[in-house]
């Protein structure tokens, strides 16, 4: 799945809960456009006709601009008669008949990369629990998108990886890179990124330098907290790094030295290695 068409679909879902959690009878969204100051409306749920499809909003032009220019949401009671925002958009927000209307933008590392918006047909005060509940829509894309980047940055790092024979510090930063995608694949709802992620892991593991080892058999979780313990971190580290208790973390690890016959916890690292488990 594309990148955009990936970071849409997480659009769509925060617009379905925040229908759900707020009860406003439309929503709608879409995405900073690459490259430029404008978010592009391509989400919408609940609307009755496609004025506000495919609509671009200027940084700083009506309220969704507002709301990407200030970094903050914002809201209106009347939107058609209000005076706290520029109207580019009236004809558009008129033909779909909304009145009251709240902006949250999705703020990830400091940049907007898209805004959502909700609104209702009669001119009356969302109120600070409606507002919240469009926030927290936003917090779940904001933390979609950081995972999503946080993947495509480590998967850049390994399409770099270096010559396992040449060891030293690079192959310890591709060994890091594993580690890492390990703990986020776990978090990440796209399948199709999360068997990616998975499957670069794979390659990194058979490309490390392993010593041709016979195979062994080790379940995910076990290979992730191997992972954790190879880039130096205890039970409780690789318990938050995972999001496991820390017992449960313990439990994957002995089952883990059990099977590759060590009996400490960098034994069954280096074991690991040679069954082309970790790079």
């Amino acid at each position: 799945m594309a990148a955009d068409a990936a970071d849409a679909v997480e659009m769509r879902g925060a617009l379905v809960r925040l229908r759900r959690t707020t009860g406003l009878p439309v929503a709608f969204g879409g995405l900073v456009e690459s490259g430029r100051q404008q978010v592009r409306i391509s989400e919408l749920s609940g609307t009755a006709t496609a004025a506000l499809s495919a609509l671009a909003v200027s940084s700083g032009n009506g309220l969704g601009g507002k709301a990407v220019a200030l970094a903050r949401p914002c809201a209106v009671t009347d939107y058609s008669a209000s005076r706290q925002i520029s109207h580019e958009y009236d004809v558009a927000v008129a033909t779909e008949g909304l009145c009251s209307v709240l902006a949250v933008p999705v703020v990830v590392r400091r940049r907007v990369r898209g805004v959502l918006y909700g609104a209702l047909r009669t001119a009356r005060p969302l109120g600070d629990r409606t507002l919240g509940a469009a926030v927290a829509a936003a917090r779940d894309v904001e933390q979609a998108l950081v995972v999503r980047d946080e993947a495509r940055d480590l998967l850049a790092v390994t399409a770099r990886q270096p010559d396992p024979a040449a060891g030293g510090a690079a192959w310890e930063e591709v060994r890091a890179a594993h580690g890492a995608l390990r703990a986020l694949a776990p978090r990440i709802v796209d399948p199709a990124l999360r068997a990616e992620l998975l499957s670069v892991c794979g390659r990194l593991a058979e490309a490390g330098p392993g010593l041709g080892a016979p195979h062994v058999r080790l379940a995910p979780r076990e290979v992730d907290v191997l992972a954790c313990v190879a880039a130096g971190a205890t039970n409780a580290g690789a318990a938050e790094r995972l999001g496991l208790r820390a017992e449960t973390v313990k439990g994957y690890l002995r089952s883990a030295m059990r099977k590759l016959g060590a009996h400490t916890r960098w034994e069954a690292v280096v074991a690991a290695r040679r069954a082309g488990l970790l790079p």
